[in-house]
């Protein structure tokens, strides 16, 4: 495995990024990780490497670099305590911001030779659902898959909230939900499952009975094993479909 944090410029800045792939196999399907609400961690260094070690090549980048790239402590959000901090930071990362981060991370996917960036994934957890649903309808032409892990804040009142622009991929999609998640109310999820419905092209809405928002992070009083290993199980076999064919 071959792994390293590079510094990727952008038009607001310098963006640190984790970058991690097989030696082997050359040019590789991409997948860019959206990071949730806390920031880069070892936590999600170490879920890089699980994709990483399936054969692809991952690009992790802190997209709090504007504001310094601060993380956050996780033990606090055990007993329903928020860092104001981190919710400031969520609310103030766009997803028009990312839209641009994207573009330069796929421009360095495509300087590398380890990396075949016509067939790119997008995977977001928490606060990074909405981020990587809207650079898979931005970059449509790339990305084949895209899937949302216990996703918050996907229906809104704005013009650009997620569940609008999820007419504009032209990607297999994966929603995971926890089945009683405060963050993605019934309501919001049956307006995303609408939206992806009208698209005609494959989708997979799932509520993980049992789990709590935050589920799928080993690190987390909420790790839920089952559900995280079948949702690591979903996202596979799409990339297969769709990243392989």
């Amino acid at each position: 495995m071959i792994e390293r944090d590079v510094d990727i410029r952008t038009a607001e800045g310098v963006m640190p990024c984790f970058v991690v792939h097989p030696d082997e196999g050359m040019p590789l399907p991409v997948v860019l990780f959206y990071m949730d609400a806390l920031g880069i961690r070892e936590e999600l260094r170490d879920m890089a490497r699980r994709f990483a070690s399936a054969g692809y090549y991952v690009l992790l980048s802190n997209l709090y670099y504007r504001w310094g790239g601060p993380s956050f402590d996780t033990a606090p959000l055990a007993e329903g305590k928020l860092d104001p901090r981190m919710i400031e930071l969520n609310g103030a990362l766009s997803t028009d911001m990312t839209v641009r981060d994207t573009a330069d991370l796929l421009a360095f996917a495509a300087g590398d030779g380890a990396a075949d960036a016509v067939r790119c994934a997008t995977v977001g957890y928490c606060m990074g659902g909405r981020h990587a649903i809207a650079s898979a309808a931005a970059y449509s032409g790339q990305v084949k898959a895209m899937a949302s892990l216990h996703g918050g804040r996907l229906v809104t009142d704005a013009p650009d909230s997620p569940h609008r622009l999820i007419a504009g991929m032209k990607a297999e999609a994966y929603f995971g939900w926890a089945d009683k998640d405060e963050v993605a109310p019934p309501e919001h999820q049956r307006v995303v499952e609408n939206a992806l419905a009208l698209r005609a092209l494959p989708y997979r809405v799932e509520f993980h009975d049992g789990a709590l928002h935050g589920f799928t992070f080993p690190e987390r009083y909420c790790y839920h094993k089952e559900a995280a290993e079948r949702v690591w199980a979903r996202l596979f076999a799409m990339f297969r479909r769709t990243l392989r064919a």
